[in-house]
């Protein structure tokens, strides 16, 4: 998955504005880090959103 995409997904669950914040505050269970923290040390965007997809309810069209 390509990061753009990534961010187009977050944003359809959280909105615009809370996707970005809640990336930089909010860490991910199977992760243990946030998507921020994930996606800097270089985990695969494809694991950061089914972590967040186990994490909040996400829309099935989104998973």
């Amino acid at each position: 998955m390509r990061l753009t995409d990534f961010w187009d997904r977050m944003e359809a669950v959280f909105g615009s504005a809370y996707a970005h914040s809640w990336a930089s505050d909010v860490v991910l269970q199977s992760l243990g880090v946030t998507v921020n923290g994930a996606l800097a040390a270089g985990v695969d965007t494809k694991t950061v959103w089914r972590a967040v997809c186990e994490d909040v309810e996400v829309p099935s069209a989104l998973v």
